[in-house]
C-alpha cells in the first residue's frame, strides 16, 4: 500500500520468528497455494507477522480467524481461532478497541452485532458468502408473509438484516439441539437448504414432530460433495474415516462417519485412533488438522473456499495502519439491536456442555 513503509526488525528478530512460524507451519501439506513451509518461506513472511503482532498491541485490536483462511494468518498473528460459533463468542466478550475478522463479512457484521463499540474491520470486502448472499432481509421479509406461523431460524452464515429478521440464529453445532427444543412446530429455517434437509432428516431420527420450511441457498465448498468420491475412498483406503459438515448434501452425511461442525469435526478427528481421514470440507480446517495432529494421515478431497483465500497478511496489516472505509463495517443501530437480540436467543438457548 502507498504511504505504508515497513519497520525495521533486526535479524534476530527475524530468525526467532521465522523459527517460531515454522515449528507451527512444517507439517502443513494441504496449501492451496502449492508452498512447502521451510525455513525461507516462513523467514519472508517473519518480518510482516511481526509488524502485524507490534500493530496489534499499539492500535489495542485482536485478530479472529477462521479455520478456513490462510495458515500463515490462523499461526502467524491470530489471536483466537476457530468456528463461527466459537469467534462470535470471542467477539462478544472482547474488550478490544478494533476487531480484525480474518474470515467473510458476515463473521464481520456477526462481530460488530455483538461488540457494538469496537472498530470492526474486515481484510478484504469482496470476502463473502454463497449462503451469506443468497437470501436479503427483504426476501425473508417476503417469505416469513407466507409462513406467518413459523419460527424464523436463521443460520449464522447470514448477513445481519437477515439476523434482524429473525426469531433465533443457530450454528451447524446447536442447530439440532435448539430446532428441538423450539415450541413451534412450523419452522422457517434460512438460508441454506441443504442443512435444512438434514435438519429434516435429524428432527425425524429423533422422533420430533418438525415441518422444516428452507430457502434455497447453498455453501460453494460444501455442495460439491458426492457419494461416488466417498465410495471410491473406502475401496482406497481401508479403515477410512469420512467426516462431514451439515452444510454438505444429505446423502453424504448419511454416508459419513461423523457430521459436525467445524469444531466438532477437530474434536472428532483428534479423538478417534482411524489411520485415514477424509475431510469433506473446505482445505483450511485440514491444514490446521495437520499443525494439530500430525501424527494423523489425510486423503486428499476438500475444496477451496475463495472468499476466504481473499485474505492475506498484508491485507490485515494494512487494515491495522489504516483501514479503508470499505473495509470498516458499520450497522445501522435499530436494526444491529434486533440481530443482537436473534443471537443472544441462541446464547441463551444452546447446549451449555
Amino acid at each position: 500500500m502507498p504511504g505504508i513503509s515497513a519497520p525495521s526488525f533486526t535479524a534476530a528478530e527475524i530468525e526467532s520468528e521465522a523459527e517460531r512460524l515454522l515449528r507451527a507451519l512444517m507439517h502443513v501439506d494441504c496449501d492451496p497455494r502449492g508452498r512447502r513451509w521451510n525455513y525461507d518461506t516462513c523467514r519472508e513472511i517473519a518480518p510482516l507477522t511481526l509488524e502485524i503482532n507490534r500493530l496489534k498491541k499499539e492500535k489495542g485490536a485482536v485478530i479472529l480467524a477462521h479455520s478456513y483462511v490462510e495458515p500463515e494468518i490462523i499461526y502467524g498473528v491470530a489471536d483466537f481461532r476457530g468456528d463461527s460459533y466459537y469467534l462470535s463468542m470471542q467477539a462478544r466478550q472482547a474488550r478490544a478497541k478494533m476487531i480484525v475478522f480474518a474470515g467473510v463479512v458476515f463473521m464481520a457484521e456477526t462481530a460488530k452485532i455483538l461488540s457494538p463499540d469496537a472498530t470492526v474491520v474486515v481484510p478484504d470486502r469482496d470476502s463473502g458468502c454463497s449462503l451469506a448472499d443468497s437470501l436479503t432481509g427483504p426476501q425473508l421479509r417476503e417469505l416469513k408473509q407466507l409462513y406467518p406461523d413459523a419460527t424464523v431460524v436463521c443460520y449464522i452464515n447470514s448477513t445481519a438484516d437477515v439476523k434482524a429478521e429473525s426469531d433465533v440464529c443457530v450454528t451447524s453445532g446447536n442447530v439440532y439441539h435448539i430446532v428441538e427444543h423450539l415450541p413451534a412446530r412450523r419452522i422457517l429455517f434460512v438460508p441454506d437448504r441443504l442443512m435444512g434437509q438434514n435438519l429434516r432428516e435429524e428432527m425425524k431420527r429423533r422422533g420430533v414432530d418438525k415441518e422444516i420450511i428452507t430457502s434455497d441457498g447453498t455453501c460453494i465448498v460444501h455442495d460439491q460433495f458426492g457419494p461416488a468420491e466417498m465410495a471410491e475412498a473406502r475401496t482406497r483406503y481401508p479403515g477410512l474415516k469420512i467426516v462431514a459438515h451439515p452444510e454438505c448434501p444429505p446423502e453424504v452425511a448419511a454416508a459419513a462417519d461423523f457430521v459436525g461442525s467445524t469444531g466438532a469435526m477437530m474434536k472428532y478427528v483428534k479423538g478417534s485412533g482411524a489411520p485415514y481421514y477424509l475431510m469433506l470440507t473446505e482445505c483450511g480446517l485440514v491444514g490446521r488438522l495437520q499443525v494439530e495432529t500430525p501424527e494423523k494421515h489425510f486423503i486428499g478431497g476438500c475444496r477451496l473456499c475463495p472468499y476466504m483465500k481473499l485474505n492475506s497478511l498484508e491485507k490485515i496489516r494494512d487494515a491495522l495502519v489504516a483501514a479503508r472505509p470499505d473495509q470498516v463495517v458499520t450497522l445501522d443501530e435499530p436494526l444491529r439491536q434486533r440481530a443482537a437480540r436473534c443471537i443472544e436467543r441462541m446464547f441463551e438457548l444452546a447446549p451449555t456442555d
